[in-house]
């Protein structure tokens, strides 16, 4: 029998060998960190891809649960195998479907956002309810490849131009909300964490 990092290894080289994007190292430690400094009890998870992050997160930590959510099927498949494999499957909640047609009534102490980067803002605003009143919600990609800091005319693509704009728009956007005090991070592909301000 495998044992967990056999298991970590396989899906590590799977999503390298299929393309699949996971998270960085140094940003899954600031995220693991995080939820360990913070005592973070629930986790809602924005592009499960195939499971990584979720599973790294449980396995940093017993008490944690995680509902996670994945629009691609095949990534969802291969998270629910992996997920069972490690035997994970009653604290990590596995939804297929596009996040934006999901309706939650649940509360979590952490939100996780890390799907499609030109809906970040929707995402944000739409789950936000669901965040615990001192909640803190997470965003991972804000540096995209290195892209954001590039002079738009260096960029070739005329798709990822538009992305990276967005991407800008929802910096914008966590700078300007009055409700949360954002800090950006540098690690991995750019970080910025968003803790809600309680109501005084």
């Amino acid at each position: 029998m495998k044992n967990v990092y056999e298991i970590i290894n396989e899906i590590r080289a799977y999503a390298k060998e299929e393309k699949v994007p996971i998270m960085m190292d140094d940003g899954l430690k600031f995220l693991i960190e995080y939820i360990a400094k913070n005592k973070i009890q629930s986790v809602l998870e924005i592009g499960t891809a195939i499971g990584y992050s979720s599973i790294m997160m449980a396995l940093s930590n017993p008490s944690l649960t995680i509902t996670t959510i994945e629009r691609d099927e095949k990534r969802y498949l291969e998270a629910l195998k992996n997920i069972k494999k490690l035997k994970l499957e009653d604290r990590i909640t596995l939804i297929f479907n596009d996040a934006l047609d999901v309706s939650l009534s649940e509360k979590y102490d952490l939100i996780f956002i890390d799907a499609a980067k030109a809906q970040s803002i929707k995402f944000f605003e739409k789950f936000e309810k669901n965040l615990n009143p001192s909640g803190t919600i997470i965003t991972d990609n804000l540096k995209f490849h290195g892209l954001v800091d590039k002079d738009e005319e260096e960029i070739e693509s005329r798709n990822l131009r538009a992305l990276v704009r967005k991407i800008k728009e929802y910096i914008s956007f966590l700078k300007g909300n009055i409700n949360y005090k954002t800090d950006f991070y540098e690690l991995g592909d750019g970080i910025s964490v968003s803790k809600r301000i309680e109501e005084k």
